[in-house]
C-alpha cells in the first residue's frame, strides 16, 4: 500500500506545481522521475518519451501514466493519473460552476511561466547529457529542432520522429549497440494491450452510430470528448481549438464561458486536456465534468496500455537498437524546440524575466532546489516584478 501511495502523492505533487504545459511537464517527469527519485532510467524514459510522440492524445498524461504503471501495475498507472490530473481538475470545476466571470490575470502566474522556462533549461540540459553525447546524434538533436519550429502541423513531431528513427538506422546500424532500450518490467500482458487496442478503435467506430440513433445527449457529449482525445496529435495546444468547433460553433456552450476558461486552463498546473473538465461542468455540472474528464482521457489510458508492452520489446532488439538512439536524440531536440516556442518567446520579454529564469535555473542547476520551492520563488518573482 506504500507503494501505491508513493506514486499517487508524487503524481499529486507534480500536479500541483507543474505549469507551463507539455514540454515543461515532461522536464519536471525527467528531474522527478528519473533524477530524484530514480524511479527508472534515462533512457527507458526517452524510450517511454518517443512512444508518447507517437500516440494522439496528451503526451504528459500518457509518460505520467507509463511511469505509473512500470511502478505499480495497472493501478499504479491509474492512481498517477489520477494524482497528476486532479488538482487542475478540481480548480477547473471551482471555476467553472462559481467563479466565471473571475479576473484570473494575475501577477503571479507570469513568474510561473519563468518556473518552466527554467525547469526546461535543466532538462533539455540533462537528457542532452545523456542522448546527444556525440556528433551524429548532436546532429539529429538540432535536425529533430529545426524541424519542429519551421515545420507546420500538428504532425510536425511525429514526422521529426519517424524521420530521425530512419536517420539513426543508417548512422549507427554498424556501431556497437546492444540494447538502447532497458528492460522495465510490466504486470500487463500483450494480450491486454491487444484488447485495450481493440477497444480503443472498437469506441471510435460505435459511439457515433449509437449516439446517432439514440440521440441521448450525455452520449453525444461523451463521444465528442472522446473522439477529441483519440484524434488529436500535438497535444492540449491542439485540442483546445478543436473543442470551440465541437461546443461553440454547435452552440453547446457561449463563446465567452468558453474563452474564460480557455485562459485559466493555459495558467493552472496539469494537463491541458483538463479544459474538458471544464467545458463538461459548464453544460453539464458535476456529472458532466466527471463524463468529459473520463471519456477524454480514456484514449490516452487505452492507448499507452495497449503500445506499451510491444513497444519496450521492440526497444531491446539489438537491430532497432540504432533506430531508438536516432529518436531518443530527437526528443532532445524536440525539447529544445518547444522551449524556444511557446515558452521562451511569450515568456522571458524583459531583462528582469531574464534574470528571474537565470536564478531559478542556477537554484535547479547547481544547488538542486527541490521543485516545489522553485514554484514558490518564481509566484513571488512574479508578484515583485508586476509591483
Amino acid at each position: 500500500m506504500l507503494k501505491y501511495f508513493e506514486v499517487f502523492w508524487t503524481a499529486f505533487k507534480l500536479g500541483c506545481t507543474s505549469f507551463g504545459g507539455p514540454s515543461a511537464h515532461l522536464s519536471y517527469f525527467y528531474d522527478t522521475y528519473v533524477k530524484r527519485k530514480q524511479w527508472l532510467s534515462d533512457k527507458t524514459y526517452a524510450n517511454i518519451l518517443a512512444l508518447s510522440q507517437f500516440l494522439p492524445g496528451p503526451a504528459s498524461s500518457q509518460v505520467g501514466i507509463a511511469i505509473g504503471l512500470a511502478r505499480g501495475g495497472l493501478l499504479g498507472g491509474v492512481l498517477s493519473f489520477l494524482g497528476f490530473t486532479l488538482p487542475s481538475v478540481l480548480i477547473l470545476v471551482v471555476f467553472s460552476l462559481f467563479f466565471v466571470q473571475a479576473n484570473y490575470e494575475l501577477s503571479w502566474l507570469h513568474g510561473l511561466k519563468l518556473v518552466a522556462v527554467a525547469i526546461v533549461i535543466h532538462a533539455v540540459i540533462g537528457m542532452g547529457k545523456s542522448f546527444a553525447t556525440e556528433s551524429k546524434t548532436k546532429i539529429l538533436t538540432l535536425f529533430a529542432m529545426t524541424g519542429v519550429l519551421l515545420v507546420e502541423g500538428a504532425l510536425a513531431h511525429i514526422f521529426v520522429i519517424v524521420v530521425s528513427g530512419i536517420l539513426g538506422y543508417i548512422l549507427f546500424r554498424k556501431s556497437e549497440i546492444t540494447k538502447e532500450g532497458e528492460s522495465l518490467e510490466l504486470s500487463l500482458s500483450k494480450r491486454f494491450g491487444i484488447a485495450c487496442l481493440t477497444f480503443y478503435i472498437g469506441l471510435l467506430i460505435v459511439l457515433p452510430v449509437i449516439s446517432q440513433f439514440t440521440k441521448w445527449q450525455w452520449l453525444d457529449w461523451f463521444e465528442r470528448f472522446y473522439r477529441a482525445g483519440a484524434l488529436v496529435f500535438g497535444g492540449g495546444h491542439v485540442v483546445l481549438p478543436l473543442l470551440e468547433r465541437e461546443f461553440v460553433a454547435t452552440g453547446i456552450m457561449t463563446e465567452e464561458s468558453f474563452f474564460a476558461g480557455y485562459g485559466l486552463t493555459q495558467a493552472v498546473p496539469g494537463p491541458l486536456f483538463t479544459f474538458a473538465t471544464y467545458i463538461g461542468a459548464d453544460i453539464g455540472g458535476l456529472f458532466g465534468a466527471a463524463l468529459a474528464t473520463v471519456a477524454i482521457f480514456l484514449p490516452a489510458f487505452l492507448l499507452i496500455i495497449g503500445a506499451l508492452p510491444f513497444w519496450l520489446q521492440l526497444s531491446r532488439n539489438p537491430k532497432l537498437g540504432a533506430m531508438i538512439k536516432g529518436m531518443n536524440a530527437a526528443v532532445v531536440g524536440i525539447l529544445l524546440a518547444t522551449l524556444f516556442d511557446p515558452l521562451w518567446v511569450t515568456t522571458v520579454i524583459t531583462a528582469k524575466d531574464f534574470v528571474v529564469v537565470a536564478i531559478l535555473f542556477s537554484l535547479l542547476m547547481f544547488w538542486r532546489t527541490p521543485s516545489w520551492l522553485i514554484v514558490l520563488l518564481g509566484a513571488a518573482a512574479g508578484i515583485l516584478l508586476a509591483g
